[in-house]
């Protein structure tokens, strides 16, 4: 075949190796391109608990192996989109750092991931203690049908009606706050109180 036969029949196909270069080309390139944002299927959020767990009890424990929460139910339902659980008829018992003793009971209650901040929901109670179960003069109790509580810093929050109970007084109000470790009790609205003397001992000479 002559130089000039070969270079013309070059000229004739060139224009179809061209457009199969250029078509693979794209195809790469479609290839390694991200997809765009419209194209990425769209992530879907569970508002439906992920699992659940029935008449459980689940225990936690600190750095150094030391008992620090207890929580059991009659049902526990976990929210992925929140990280939080809804119980039925909740039991709470927490150690905080110093060895005082929290409980917390109600029909219902709502808590963050880890059971550090707890929100009771009928027929809710909760009692602090002092380093061991045993109660004291010392011991409170709050009841009402809300009671937002803070296990670790032994706080409690209330826009609803509450009875709070200390040793031997009883009061009763529209609303409340209650700081532990500062030793403060807050009560808003309609506040009505009971004190009791605090007891004697009556000795008597022989």
């Amino acid at each position: 075949m002559s130089w000039t036969k070969w270079l013309d029949r070059l000229v004739l196909y060139l224009p179809v190796v061209l457009m199969g270069l250029l078509a693979a080309a794209s195809y790469w390139l479609v290839q390694k391109s991200p997809p765009s944002e419209a194209a990425r299927p769209e992530k879907v959020l569970r508002v439906e608990p992920d699992y659940l767990m029935r008449a459980f009890s689940v225990r936690t424990f600190d750095w150094e192996g030391r008992p620090k929460t207890v929580v059991s139910g009659a049902l526990a339902r976990h929210f992925p989109l929140s990280d939080s659980f809804e119980i039925d008829e909740v039991f709470i018992r927490s150690i905080d750092a110093r060895g005082r003793v929290t409980q917390a009971q109600a029909n219902r209650a709502l808590t963050n991931d880890d059971v550090s901040r707890v929100d009771l929901l009928g027929q809710a109670r909760v009692v602090g203690l002092g380093a061991t179960d045993r109660s004291s003069a010392d011991e409170w109790r709050v009841s009402g049908e809300h009671l937002q509580v803070f296990l670790q810093e032994r706080r409690l929050v209330s826009t609803k009606p509450v009875v709070a109970q200390r040793g031997a007084d009883r009061f009763s109000a529209d609303a409340a706050r209650l700081d532990d470790n500062a030793q403060e009790l807050v009560l808003q609205g309609r506040v009505r109180g009971q004190l009791m003397p605090p007891s004697k001992a009556i000795s008597r000479n022989p």
